[in-house]
């Protein structure tokens, strides 16, 4: 199984294993990780599954949607890497991502 790096917002790091065919956020809230809230169960409506992603995959993901991008403006906390991890395949081509859950707004 593929494996993602998860990085809490205090810095603790965990590297978990997770399905393909799921998305980030569900392999992130499958693992434990309480303070992923996803909200919205993964429908792109709430922004509370924002993740920073590791630079060296940013280029692998998805283009970003309309909506994912409206989401995201509406954060005090968004940057360059900020992506909503529940529009995120996670998938094989993914194994040893690192995303690092961003601070709540």
């Amino acid at each position: 199984m593929p494996k993602l790096i998860v990085v809490t917002r205090e810095g603790e790091e965990t590297i978990v294993e997770g399905e393909t065919g799921l998305t980030v956020m569900e392999v992130i809230r499958d693992n434990g990780f309480d303070e992923l809230l996803a909200l919205c169960g993964g429908c792109c409506s709430c922004a509370t599954c924002h993740v920073y992603v590791d630079e060296e995959f940013a280029d692998q993901l998805p283009a970003m949607s309309e909506d994912e991008n409206d989401l995201l403006d509406s954060s005090d906390h968004r940057t360059d890497l900020s992506r909503l991890s529940c529009q995120i395949p996670f998938s094989a081509a993914l194994d040893g991502i690192k995303v690092t859950i961003a601070p709540e707004d």
